[in-house]
């Protein structure tokens, strides 16, 4: 069939037949028979000695996969230090011990702490619960030892940390294989290797010797089982050939490497310090060279200058990035099950516009279900799921199998229990790989001295035991072949009447048969993931799926989810290596399915594009899906997932379930957009500071704010803006990626620090007029304290007016919680707002060299503050406009 993926054809495929593995090139290699094997051991089928097995325990080490040790608190605090912007902020220490401004050193080292020990606490909390969630991939395997050379075999459950090379082990249904093993019987074997290939359906394995060329290398190799996968049917008998770190599950994991680039995070930081960086060793020169000219102060303002240099700086950042991504994390873990094991994983979610899922487990679930049942014309007909019903359910019980395989399963939930217990069973030949297929021989009621065998396997087999002419064999095959086309998995039916005997039914006896239609069968669709792609799409995440199945069987998944995806918009792993490094960026941006990747094919996929300027989730489960997880921004595993992936994520889910993930890109976004809410206004408010102590260091005989009362304003409005950690985003701020470009930023504050200089200088003038009508002597303390208040009340005024989100029909007022009440931001503003005006008459006001202010500076000030808060939000509506 054309089309033998989607079909039974490729589910239960005779050894040799198939496809080679993917990403595994063949070549001509020597393959050692089972006696071979045996030799190069020092074994044999009756297993090991216990004082031999012992003595290669002690050479060869535990079976256990190499996984890292959680780091300690202390290198977590150590590695926080690392973070670029806590570097420009301990600079900004020294320099300020350098110069004598212990108050200001002492409050940026405080702040340096507070920071780095949030995160270390976060994350060792993350790296805890993290390593409550591991759990082996085998607890015990059957073993088959001897208790000396001349005792007799005994087999038992052993812990599998205690396998060695050379161990004879028992796998039936159910089994996880707990080591690399060579088989030496196996008896309708079936494994799932979705773990190390990605492929939903189980391959058959036999026992089988090689012949001495053979393909290498590849995971679909018939005589050969990996620790990672697990039986699904038959039962074998295997000796281990590698366990521990020799493992191939270990080596795919130990040659997956670091990430390639720095996440979404890690961007956003750089860019913003190298900004902020910038602008620091330009602000003190400026300062300290002006100063000089014009009134010959020098070095005297040296301390002036620094504290024009921190006043830039936004301080409480790494206090409230790590506050918000905190929180965000807690809330997470406690209400969804989700654990962020890096808190900046936490905003890269917020940052994702791709997601890159698999198909099997995440859209569809790893189990079919019957979709219909075709007659020989093409029409329904209930009939033939009848038929391939009987044939599942007397093949379970005469033939001794454990439990159905999961296409039997399938047919026997769809089937009425009645219609197949009607039937008497009276043999069974077991499906065999070779022949890809199963019979159940029955006695119909009525019907005396006659048995009627009914086939159920691969349309190929079955047909071409059917008594049929060459043209209806071929339309027939054409019909299976339409239906595979649709992504559908294929079965197909066949009867035979035979005398009844009592001779012994065999394989020989598949002849002759009566064709009687097709079963079709889906993978069962995951109950959740059609609701969490509109959630996801309208949230603007634009999901693509990266699988190992046929492309017709992917595309098929995605239609019945409501996924929008054309013929045209699917690319095979062909096309994929066909296509160079620099045209996939657009080719992987305008396609939604991968089919037939492997895991090299994954890992390009996410590169190319996250090199055209995507921010890019995965989320995987495989030890395949490990180079993928790690070059992503954010790699994503469910709790499920092998250890050495879970390891290797940033983000585990309780289960693998797109629903947590649309929630985990929600959290990302709310702490997203509060830091950058925080960013955008405190570097706005600041740099308009700079600019005017700038200008106000040429207009006035003296300093414009003294060293302590920079620090003192800086100290209430970073403590005011805190708040941020606890505000709710508008949702339009939800609906889309909050990604923080240098460039985006650099503007925004450009424009805003400048209308915040404009209203700067016009309390300058302001103040001039209060001096002329006041009466005050004190001209140098008014002016600090007019200024103070200013600066204090028109930063209220920007967080309330430039809080990120806008006040869109569907967003509740700027500052307010639910129900219209107030919200954090507009009470931090409101206590800000107090302070500036209530602080310099206070007592505490001669400490900062602050005094009371004339009544009408107030008078005065408050024309100021409505033509200032008007500006503002004629150019918010403005920047809106044309940013947005």
């Amino acid at each position: 069939m054309a089309e033998s993926t989607a079909s039974a054809g490729e589910h239960r495929r005779a050894p040799g037949t198939g496809p080679a593995s993917r990403g595994e090139r063949t070549r001509a290699v020597h393959e050692p028979t089972v006696l071979e094997v045996l030799r190069q051991l020092d074994t044999g089928p009756r297993g090991l000695t216990e004082e031999e097995a012992w003595r290669r325990l002690a050479r060869c080490g535990a079976n256990e996969l190499p996984l890292g040790r959680p780091a300690s608190w202390p290198r977590l605090f150590v590695r926080s230090l690392r973070d670029p912007f806590t570097a420009v902020l301990l600079c900004l220490g020294l320099v300020s011990a350098a110069v004598l401004a212990w108050g200001t050193a002492c409050v940026i080292l405080l702040l340096v702490t507070v920071s780095c020990a949030l995160r270390a606490t976060g994350e060792h909390r993350a790296d805890r619960s993290t390593a409550a969630l591991r759990r082996l991939i085998a607890t015990t395997a059957t073993v088959v030892r001897r208790a000396d050379a001349d005792a007799a075999p005994n087999s038992r459950e052993l812990p599998v940390e205690e396998l060695v090379p050379g161990d004879v082990v028992r796998l039936g249904p159910g089994d996880l294989v707990p080591a690399d093993v060579r088989l030496l019987r196996a008896h309708g074997l079936t494994v799932h290797q979705s773990a190390l290939t990605g492929e939903s359906a189980p391959v058959p394995k036999s026992a089988d010797d090689r012949p001495a060329e053979a393909a290498d290398g590849g995971f679909d190799q018939p005589h050969r089982c990996f620790q990672g996968s697990s039986v699904v049917s038959g039962s074998a008998t295997a000796v281990v050939t590698a366990t521990g770190a020799h493992t191939r599950f270990a080596a795919a994991h130990a040659h997956t490497g670091a990430r390639w680039a720095p996440s979404a995070f890690d961007r956003c930081v750089q860019g913003v310090s190298w900004i902020l960086i910038r602008f620091m060793l330009l602000v003190p020169p400026v300062v300290l060279v002006c100063d000089a000219l014009v009134h010959g102060r020098g070095l005297k303002t040296l301390p002036f200058a620094v504290a024009v240099a921190v006043g830039l700086t936004p301080e409480m950042l790494p206090v409230l990035v790590t506050t918000c991504l905190a929180r965000g994390a807690t809330v997470l873990a406690r209400t969804h099950g989700v654990i962020a094991k890096r808190l900046p994983a936490l905003h890269d979610l917020g940052a994702v516009d791709v997601l890159c899922v698999d198909k099997t487990g995440t859209l569809t679930q790893d189990r079919p279900v019957v979709d219909g049942s075709l007659g020989p014309d093409g029409d329904d007909d209930p009939q033939v799921l009848r038929w391939a019903a009987v044939n599942a359910w007397w093949t379970l019980q005469l033939a001794d199998l454990p439990a159905p395989d999961a296409l039997d399963e399938a047919v026997l939930d769809r089937a009425e229990e009645a219609e197949m217990l009607a039937y008497d069973g009276v043999a069974a030949v077991p499906f065999d790989p070779a022949r890809r297929l199963s019979t159940a021989v029955v006695r119909t009621p009525g019907r005396l001295g006659t048995h009627t065998l009914v086939v159920k396997g691969d349309p190929d087999a079955v047909l071409e035991r059917c008594d049929l002419t060459d043209g209806e064999r071929e339309r027939l095959a054409a019909l299976a072949g339409r239906q595979a086309g649709r992504g559908l998995r294929v079965l197909a039916v066949a009867t035979a009447e035979r005398r009844a005997g009592t001779r012994r039914y065999t394989p020989a006896d598949e002849r002759g048969l009566t064709f009687r239609g097709l079963v079709t069968l889906r993978d069962a669709l995951a109950p959740t993931a059609a609701q969490a792609l509109r959630d996801l799409a309208d949230r603007a995440v634009r999901v693509k799926v990266l699988t190992g199945d046929h492309p017709s069987t992917a595309l098929r998944a995605c239609h019945d989810l409501g996924l929008a995806v054309g013929a045209d918009d699917v690319v095979t792993a062909e096309r994929l290596d066909a296509v160079g490094d620099a045209e996939l960026p657009a080719l992987a941006g305008r396609t939604t399915v991968f089919a037939r990747c492997t895991p090299e094919h994954k890992t390009r996929i996410i590169r190319a594009l996250r090199a055209a300027g995507h921010t890019v989730g995965f989320l995987g489960d495989g030890v395949n899906d490990l180079p993928a997880l790690r070059a992503a921004d954010v790699g994503i595993a469910p709790r499920g997932a092998s250890d050495v992936t879970r390891e290797g994520a940033d983000v585990v889910l309780a289960d693998k379930d797109l629903t947590a993930v649309a929630h985990a890109v929600v959290a990302g976004r709310h702490a997203g957009g509060n830091i950058a809410t925080y960013l955008r206004i405190t570097l706005s408010s600041n740099l308009g500071n700079v600019v005017a102590m700038l200008c106000a260091g040429l207009l006035v005989p003296f300093l414009p704010m003294l060293p302590a009362q920079v620090l003192a304003q800086n100290l209430c409005f970073d403590a005011a803006q805190l708040a941020f950690a606890h505000d709710r985003p508008p949702p339009v701020v939800l609906r889309r990626p909050t990604v923080l470009r240098p460039r985006a930023l650099l503007r925004f504050i450009t424009g805003f620090g400048l209308l915040n200089a404009v209203a700067d200088l016009a309390t300058f003038a302001v103040l001039g007029l209060a001096l002329r009508g006041g009466g005050t002597g004190n001209t140098e303390a008014v002016f600090h304290s007019g200024w103070f208040t200013e600066n204090l009340l028109t930063q209220a005024l920007v967080m309330l007016l430039l809080r990120a989100g806008g006040r869109g029909a569907q967003d509740r007022p700027a500052g307010r919680g639910r129900l219209g009440r107030p919200g954090p931001v507009a009470w931090a503003a409101a206590a800000l707002a107090v302070i500036g005006l209530a602080l310099p008459p206070s007592p505490f006001g001669p400490a900062l060299h602050l005094t009371g202010l004339p009544p009408l500076y107030y008078g005065l000030l408050t024309a100021v503050l409505l033509l200032y808060a008007v500006c503002l939000m004629v150019a918010r509506r403005r920047y809106e406009r044309r940013y947005a």
